[in-house]
């Protein structure tokens, strides 16, 4: 069965590399512009990964992972942060709101497609 990715950020670049380099990898991908996006899409689909940014424009990464977190069919979807917010205290605020994988921007391609691929494994 094919793997579903979501990915949630508003910046185009980001997206299309990620989007390309996932769907080589044989994976399913959805896109979400913002937080609302992601919800609206979270609410038909179970993602097993979500790559989410924080800072973005109505619904940041913040208020949608908790959102994910409270919603019981969404129980085994991993949560993997991809942010520009590289502070400890981002990292540590991203990791204890549930995210499985906090990862800072600029990021390698070939890193994210790793860390997902090991997050599906487990």
């Amino acid at each position: 069965m094919t793997k579903k990715i979501l990915i949630v950020d508003d910046e185009p670049n980001i997206v299309m590399a990620l989007e390309y380099s996932l769907k080589k990898q044989g994976y399913e991908v959805f896109i979400a512009r913002d937080g609302e996006e992601a919800i609206d899409i979270l609410e038909y689909s179970a993602p097993d990964v979500v790559v989410l940014d924080i800072m973005m424009p109505n619904v940041d990464g913040y208020q949608t992972i908790k959102w994910i977190k409270n919603n019981k069919a969404l129980v085994n979807t991993k949560v993997v942060f991809l942010s520009a917010k590289n502070k400890n205290s981002d990292i540590e605020k991203g990791l204890e709101l549930g995210a499985d994988k906090y990862l800072t921007k600029p990021f390698s391609v070939k890193k994210v497609i790793t860390e997902i691929n090991e997050l599906i494994a487990t």
